[in-house]
């Protein structure tokens, strides 16, 4: 039987490296992208000698309009359809709004809102003639509370899969955020933050956080809050003062 097939952004490390590890585990084949060309080629033999599925390497800036291009032409060619997209590719500003170059923030609301809204419009056609697709979007409990720029990105990447996922999920298309809390990733090493104040009992590994992400979309849930700690936090967020709620998001500054 032919083997669905996967395209994972940023998928050399954290969540997308996992997002890649357990699709694959699961026999899709796979298409990776990020910029560093070596390090996906490493994580490519490691899948297949792994798994013995199909993976495709696709090196591609998506704070460009070339790189986004060159993916948006990989999910739309017909004669190899992708199943799976997964939004994961994204980075986070340590210094506050004011302090960040205008190019900066652009360049931050390119990765996290402009991109997804691309390969997701790329990727959405050909899902629907077939009736069936699966979407997955890595968004933030960020989305949720008073978190600058970064958080209303995530708000708009979460708010955008509920509305998706109840237009297309009736035509066998499901569009899910997950929206982790902090991970156990490079991702705020890369943006420099100082973690030193984020309580352990925060901090949560890369492997739940994908099981749950995956299992909720195959549910057809819009959003997944991995952690009932992070599901509580949530809840809760919608009762106290937005200055509360920002001070707890502003830890890994």
């Amino acid at each position: 039987m032919k083997r669905h097939v996967a395209l994972i952004t940023g998928a050399t490390s954290g969540l997308g490296a996992e997002f890649a590890q357990q699709l694959g585990r699961s026999q899709h084949n796979l298409v990776l992208v990020a910029r560093d060309a070596q390090r996906l080629e490493a994580k490519a033999v490691r899948l297949r000698s792994d798994f013995g599925v199909e993976v495709e390497v696709l090196s591609a800036d998506l704070t460009t309009d070339d790189g986004v291009a060159s993916v948006s032409a990989r999910l739309t060619d017909p004669a190899r359809p992708v199943s799976v997209l997964v939004n994961n590719a994204g980075f986070s500003l340590v210094k506050p709004f004011e302090k960040n170059t205008v190019e900066e923030e652009a360049a931050q609301l390119r990765i996290l809102v402009r991109t997804p809204l691309e390969l997701m419009h790329a990727v959405l056609p050909g899902m629907l003639a077939r009736s069936h697709g699966r979407v997955i979007n890595v968004s933030s409990v960020a989305s949720f509370i008073p978190r600058g720029s970064y958080g209303a990105a995530k708000a708009w990447v979460t708010n955008f899969s509920r509305s998706a996922n109840l237009r297309y999920g009736p035509h066998g298309v499901k569009v899910t955020a997950v929206c982790p809390g902090f991970v156990h990733t490079e991702f705020h090493q890369r943006m420099g933050a100082d973690m030193g104040g984020v309580k352990p009992w925060m901090w949560l590994n890369v492997e739940p956080v994908v099981r749950e992400g995956l299992a909720d979309n195959a549910a057809g849930k819009a959003v997944s809050i991995p952690s009932k700690r992070y599901a509580t936090i949530v809840a809760l967020s919608r009762f106290v003062p937005d200055k509360v709620a920002a001070a707890v998001g502003n830890r890994g500054r």
